[in-house]
């Protein structure tokens, strides 16, 4: 709402700019003519511009539409350990601040610029998910599009999307199962702000990922390469480490990745330390903008497959 509110004035405001120019046009002044004209000029094509990429960004902002699918997850005691490890090891990452998966902090102040507040919701039964169907969950996940058909930016911002039909169905059991814990996240969670609908009006912020609706089968579960693709696959390791894992690059999302090569020159053991630990075999600590705390709660098979996959990769 208060953006619309500012857009209304911007509007009003370059309204008086137009009004201010045809009477500075009737004047008999050469100086008070031509300067009130040039003023208003000068002021009003720029605040134009400005509206009209703010509606551009607002119209961008509902455009995202995706069907919800037709399940009822019957959830097992070996589908919510399945969805409590996936959680646990990815979703915890941006949820849970202060308990698990309660609610995390505000994405929008760890962007270089101020384009909106973006709070990952509380996905326990203190949340809106109680409200949702299991159709609308997936959804969610799959596609960056909530309850009420809202984007849901940063969502889709990311790789979730690319979790297999069956994990995303064990998280969905997973968070049926949790208790009530911590509070109501702020509704919408996402808001952008004036500059940061302009800038997606532009075409300045990422593309969200594609909707898609069709099916995404995970291979079988082991300590190899192929599995340790699928990983990182919906793991979020490629925004910032770059698309082939080779580093970030300017332009992209903060922060910037090193290259993933590095990790040719360590062992698996070593390795899964370090996503343990948070200490790289050096002694370098990560940054805590990397995620390791989550990914380090994968089992071990988890981790060496994600090692050998990084081990496949040719060395940049």
């Amino acid at each position: 709402m208060q953006n619309y509110v500012a857009l209304a004035a911007m509007v009003g405001f370059i309204a008086c700019l137009v009004w201010s120019g045809v009477r500075a046009w009737r004047a008999k002044h050469p100086l008070a003519k031509w300067g009130g004209v040039v003023l208003a000029v000068m002021l009003a094509v720029p605040l134009s511009a400005v509206s009209a990429l703010t509606v551009a960004g607002i119209v961008r902002q509902h455009a995202r539409t995706a069907p919800v699918p037709d399940l009822k997850v019957e959830a097992t005691p070996a589908q919510v350990e399945r969805g409590r490890a996936v959680a646990n090891g990815f979703c915890a990452g941006c949820h849970s601040k202060s308990g698990v998966l309660s609610g995390g902090g505000d994405v929008g102040k760890d962007l270089p610029l101020p384009i909106g507040s973006f709070v990952p919701a509380n996905l326990t039964p203190a949340g809106d998910l109680r409200h949702w169907s299991d159709g609308e969950i997936f959804r969610a996940i799959r596609n960056g599009v909530d309850a009420r058909g809202r984007w849901l930016a940063i969502m889709s911002f990311t790789n979730a999307g690319r979790l297999s039909d069956d994990d995303t169905k064990a998280v969905i059991a997973y968070l049926r199962s949790l208790p009530i814990s911590g509070e109501r996240t702020p509704d919408p969670p996402d808001r952008f702000s004036l500059l940061g609908l302009a800038m997606l009006g532009a075409g300045l912020l990422p593309d969200a990922k594609p909707v898609f609706g069709g099916v995404i089968v995970a291979p079988p579960k082991g300590p190899n390469a192929r599995y340790g693709k699928y990983l990182l696959s919906y793991q979020d390791c490629r925004e910032c480490h770059g698309k082939d894992l080779a580093g970030g690059v300017p332009g992209q999302l903060p922060p910037l990745g090193p290259d993933l090569g590095i990790v040719k020159d360590w062992s698996e053991t070593q390795f899964i330390a370090t996503m343990r630990t948070g200490v790289d075999p050096n002694g370098h600590r990560l940054n805590d903008q990397m995620p390791w705390r989550p990914i380090g709660r994968m089992d071990d098979d988890e981790l060496a497959a994600i090692y050998q996959y990084l081990m496949s990769l040719p060395r940049s």
